[in-house]
């Protein structure tokens, strides 16, 4: 089989501003994906919807003081708490508005691992990097597909456009100052969406103005933003709660929409928890729960309130003994600590593997520091505890420095994009992320390859 590229082009390629500043080895090919694997992640689209319909439901049900359940009386507002919790007051009152109360992000993408066992999900993503990235190497390997992720991200961007025209909308992609690595990427991505007849244009946030019932950008009233900031980063973007009353007002739609319920690993814990059972039974299909009950580790919210005498924790067991108290967790066995600690979201930390722990890849003091540190600083951030489960090792193709390819050894992480239009999720495009065997926390590092899967 020929090379889908050439370690000559390559290099070249590695030149361009797109790339500019970005390190990482070359393969000749692209990712395998069985077929088996390529059914899964179809059906993974479609279970994502369900859950995050299911999450805003949830969440409404909780905040609302109503039933989770149809036949039941029950009522569970620590629901809500743990999503408020660490939240400005008006971003709360916006994700409960009327305006957003249904809207969905544009594009998801998960974080996949292939085990032993089957492919895991450790997270999922509402306001994705790589999109850019991986269309412009998917254009690079020269793989076919009838619809590519830019005519994906069209469509989903025009039909979020639909109220003000369409085509005739004007847009944006604001890319705040605490997300310019991918601003390369998001200018490619607005000029290939110009060829296709849109007008995106790509700017800081804080280059918009307001003038009365109107957001403008270089005098031009823009209908559409695509947001590249995350809400944590609120301080920063100086007419957000502008924005907000905007998208309210239905004068602007901002996309993917300023709900930090999307953006929350706690999410994952809450789909294991033992209280919430009965809800995802009544609002998840069969299907969709398997997919996602054998996708999403065991995963728990690390919460420092105290529990009455006798109670127990749902978490992890330490000597076969269940938990009084997180820090119990500090006394765990290195065995015992096949655990991934990482913040749920909203805050600096929360993304990037920048707060991820691995129990049993530290020494156990700085494990309790860690936990500590979780417990001390709760709500912000708010942690989770997940349950490690080793990715499977692979051979896979890479360019040398001198040009030979050379079979190396490594582990993979996988990431889907899914981009929501016709009431539905739409898989365009994998981007792999092939790392040394040796490393427990997969991304993309200098060391490590980057290409699309097919």
């Amino acid at each position: 089989m020929s090379p889908n590229l050439s370690a000559q082009r390559a290099k070249q390629i590695q030149d361009q501003e797109l790339f500019a500043g970005k390190t990482w080895k070359w393969s000749p090919y692209p990712w395998p994906l069985i077929d088996s694997a390529k059914e899964w992640i179809e059906d993974l689209g479609q279970a994502a919807l369900s859950f995050y319909r299911a999450v805003d439901l949830l969440y409404r049900k909780s905040w609302t003081g109503q039933s989770i359940l149809r036949n039941q009386d029950f009522q569970v507002p620590w629901v809500a708490e743990y999503y408020d919790a660490g939240k400005p007051e008006w971003l709360i009152q916006h994700m409960r508005s009327d305006a957003v109360r249904t809207s969905l992000p544009l594009v998801l993408r998960p974080d996949l691992l292939p085990t032993q066992d089957g492919i895991i999900l450790t997270e999922w993503d509402a306001v994705p990097g790589g999109i850019g990235l991986t269309a412009n190497l998917e254009e690079v390997y020269e793989i076919s597909r009838d619809q590519t992720m830019v005519d994906a991200f069209a469509t989903a961007l025009l039909e979020a456009a639909q109220d003000f025209g369409g085509i005739d909308a004007s847009m944006v992609i604001a890319v705040s100052e605490e997300a310019d690595t991918y601003l390369p990427e998001m200018k490619w991505l607005s000029t290939e969406l110009c060829k296709k007849g849109l007008s995106v244009e790509v700017c800081n946030p804080n280059e918009l103005v307001i003038q009365g019932n109107a957001l403008l950008h270089n005098g031009k009233q823009i209908q559409v933003v695509y947001r590249f900031w995350e809400l944590f980063d609120y301080e920063n973007i100086k007419l957000i709660q502008d924005m907000a009353g905007l998208v309210e007002s239905g004068s602007l739609v901002v996309t993917p929409p300023m709900k930090p319920v999307h953006e929350e690993k706690l999410s994952l814990a809450l789909f294991h928890h033992p209280r919430l059972t009965s809800f995802w039974a009544e609002f998840l299909s069969k299907k969709d729960r398997q997919i996602l009950s054998a996708a999403i580790p065991q995963t728990w919210i690390i919460d420092p309130s105290p529990i009455p005498a006798g109670a127990y924790l749902d978490g992890p067991f330490v000597k076969e003994k269940p938990l009084t108290e997180w820090m119990s967790l500090s006394r765990a066995s290195k065995k015992e600590r096949s655990l991934v600690l990482k913040a749920s979201g909203f805050h600096e930390t929360a993304w990037g593997a920048r707060s991820v722990v691995i129990g049993d890849d530290v020494s156990a003091d700085d494990w309790a520091q860690a936990l500590s540190d979780a417990l001390t600083n709760y709500p912000q951030p708010l942690y989770v505890l997940q349950q490690y489960r080793k990715p499977r090792a692979f051979e896979h193709d890479i360019f040398q420095e001198n040009g030979k390819i050379v079979k190396e050894r490594g582990r993979v992480r996988l990431s889907p994009y899914y981009f929501f239009y016709k009431n539905s999720m739409h898989w365009h495009g994998t981007l792999a992320a092939f790392c040394p065997a040796d490393k427990k926390i997969i991304h993309g590092m200098k060391d490590g390859s980057l290409f699309p899967a097919v």
